[in-house]
């Protein structure tokens, strides 16, 4: 049976961030995801998680400056340092917390270099980061974003990602399968989970076009989950997406899909 974890960034909006772990544990989650944790103390979320019985199931590294529309630092030369630092901050994150998984945001296209010179240095800081995770035990995921959501951002496609995998070459780098980003830019969701087997290593989920609860819209999820149950995924289904209303008024499909 398929494992939910809850987006905290996203879902239980209607109260305090840090009161979002008992809300999840209450309406029936056993696992969390959010974007960043660095804003809390580490101490006070491994409370959370404890207290609650949650497992921490992935959470960002830092990004940049989020709100002037930095989205990761992974793929821009000239930053190498601010990201090798932002990976030691999201290790003692993950130690903290028993997370086994953290997502390395690639960025933004930055004109001033060529796409070969921002994949290069997008390569060799994800090798970095692997290999400082790798000791721990921790993957490190690389994740492609649809181009609506997210203009401009460098990694888009699955089978970008997928090509870039080889040449990254560490055994501890994962795709980051979000079937929301996948079925707005190239859809063919079962045959992409076929061909994507074993180098992704996390699911994420969300209603398309809405990006709301995963009961409506253009994918099927209840027979997605089932194809995932017969083809053995022990992985995690990280909910994120955006409530269309009150985070616990919305949650029919996965009592619907724990049965």
């Amino acid at each position: 049976m398929a494992k939910f974890a809850a987006n905290l960034s996203m879902m239980f909006n209607e109260v305090p961030f840090i009161q979002r772990f008992e809300r999840a544990a209450q309406a029936g989650f056993t696992g969390i995801e959010y974007l960043f944790p660095y804003e809390e103390d580490a101490d006070a979320i491994a409370n959370e998680l404890n207290k609650h019985q949650l497992t921490q199931v992935l959470f960002n590294m830092p990004a940049g400056n989020w709100g002037i529309g930095e989205r990761g630092m992974a793929s821009i030369p000239g930053r190498e340092e601010e990201f090798a630092q932002g990976v030691e901050i999201a290790l003692q994150y993950a130690k903290a917390l028993g997370c086994q998984q953290v997502h390395a945001m690639a960025g933004k296209v930055d004109e001033k270099f060529t796409i070969e010179q921002q994949k290069a240095c997008y390569i060799k800081n994800i090798q970095y980061a692997a290999e400082v995770m790798a000791p721990h035990g921790i993957k490190v995921l690389i994740e492609p974003i649809n181009t609506r959501d997210m203009p401009g951002y460098f990694l888009t496609t699955q089978r970008q990602a997928e090509a870039l995998l080889p040449e990254i070459a560490r055994e501890n780098v994962f795709i980051q399968l979000d079937l929301y980003h996948c079925q707005i830019m190239e859809g063919d969701l079962l045959k992409t989970i076929e061909r994507l087997w074993g180098k992704f290593s996390h699911i994420q989920i969300a209603s398309v076009p809405f990006r709301h609860e995963p009961d409506n819209g253009e994918v099927n999820y209840p027979w997605i989950f089932n194809q995932l149950d017969e083809m053995g995924y022990e992985g995690w289904l990280g909910c994120e997406y955006h409530p269309a209303g009150r985070t616990e008024d919305g949650l029919s499909w996965l009592k619907q899909a724990q049965k």
